[in-house]
Protein backbone atom coordinates (compact mmCIF):
# COMPACT_ATOMS: atom_id res chain seq x y z
CA UNK A 1 0.00 0.00 0.00
CA UNK A 2 1.61 3.26 -0.78
CA UNK A 3 1.06 6.05 1.73
CA UNK A 4 2.02 10.07 1.01
CA UNK A 5 2.53 11.89 4.29
CA UNK A 6 1.16 15.23 3.36
CA UNK A 7 3.27 18.38 4.91
CA UNK A 8 1.57 21.13 6.95
CA UNK A 9 2.38 23.45 4.76
CA UNK A 10 2.13 21.87 1.52
CA UNK A 11 0.10 21.82 -1.99
CA UNK A 12 -1.96 19.21 -2.23
CA UNK A 13 -0.91 19.30 -6.10
CA UNK A 14 2.54 17.96 -4.95
CA UNK A 15 1.19 15.16 -2.88
CA UNK A 16 -0.42 13.76 -5.81
CA UNK A 17 2.62 14.41 -7.99
CA UNK A 18 4.37 12.54 -5.37
CA UNK A 19 1.65 9.51 -5.10
CA UNK A 20 1.66 9.47 -8.79
CA UNK A 21 5.25 9.45 -9.22
CA UNK A 22 5.40 6.85 -6.28
CA UNK A 23 2.23 4.68 -8.14
CA UNK A 24 4.43 4.43 -11.64
CA UNK A 25 8.09 3.79 -9.82
CA UNK A 26 6.49 0.57 -8.54
CA UNK A 27 5.61 -0.48 -11.36
CA UNK A 28 1.68 -1.78 -9.92
CA UNK A 29 -0.48 -0.69 -13.16
CA UNK A 30 1.77 -2.64 -15.49
CA UNK A 31 1.70 -5.84 -13.05
CA UNK A 32 -2.05 -5.92 -13.15
CA UNK A 33 -2.05 -5.65 -16.77
CA UNK A 34 0.43 -8.94 -16.91
CA UNK A 35 -2.13 -10.51 -14.86
CA UNK A 36 -5.20 -9.67 -17.07
CA UNK A 37 -3.88 -12.05 -19.02
CA UNK A 38 -2.01 -15.46 -19.04
CA UNK A 39 1.55 -15.65 -21.24
CA UNK A 40 2.93 -18.26 -21.41
CA UNK A 41 7.09 -18.96 -20.39
CA UNK A 42 8.27 -19.39 -24.10
CA UNK A 43 6.56 -16.48 -25.00
CA UNK A 44 7.98 -14.12 -21.91
CA UNK A 45 11.50 -15.49 -22.77
CA UNK A 46 10.51 -14.58 -26.49
CA UNK A 47 9.61 -11.13 -26.03
CA UNK A 48 12.41 -10.34 -23.16
CA UNK A 49 14.82 -11.26 -25.69
CA UNK A 50 13.53 -9.18 -28.43
CA UNK A 51 13.55 -6.02 -26.03
CA UNK A 52 17.53 -7.19 -24.99
CA UNK A 53 18.93 -7.66 -29.06
CA UNK A 54 16.24 -3.58 -29.29
CA UNK A 55 18.02 -2.18 -26.67
CA UNK A 56 21.55 -3.29 -28.02
CA UNK A 57 20.73 -1.85 -31.09
CA UNK A 58 19.84 1.29 -29.41
CA UNK A 59 22.61 1.45 -27.63
CA UNK A 60 24.67 0.51 -30.64
CA UNK A 61 23.91 3.47 -32.80
CA UNK A 62 23.99 5.39 -29.61
CA UNK A 63 27.44 5.25 -29.15
CA UNK A 64 28.63 5.69 -33.01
Amino acid sequence: MLVIKVGKNEKIDRALKRLKRKFRNTKVLQHLKEKKQYIKKSEKRRHEKQNAIYNNKKRESYDE
